[in-house]
């Protein structure tokens, strides 16, 4: 299952459903089960490197605590790739 997705608005569309899913527990608090690891997984999957790894432990352990299913992750991870990092974006030159 490939999350490589580049445009922005998916990442943020997808980012807002994965959100959306955490609210599940809520009703079934047994989903945490499932849903902490598997959005860790998709977390390191829809950004790359290092941060993206990083965002997968944090939203795993978010997803895994009780109560803290609130904290919309993905989102708040999406704000920080496309406002506050300061990374620069390198180009693959086989693409030209």
């Amino acid at each position: 299952m490939a999350l490589k997705h580049n445009s922005k608005i998916s990442k943020l569309f997808l980012g807002l459903c994965f959100d959306a899913l955490g609210y599940v527990s809520f009703v079934f608090p047994v989903f945490d089960i499932i849903w902490a690891p598997l959005s860790g997984y998709l977390m390191s999957q829809l950004y790359d490197g290092k941060k993206g790894k990083i965002a997968g432990i944090i939203v795993f352990i978010e997803e895994a605590l009780p109560f803290s299913d609130v904290i919309p992750t993905f989102t708040i991870m999406w704000i920080y790739t496309h406002y506050f990092d300061k990374t620069p974006i390198v180009k693959d030159e086989s693409s030209n």
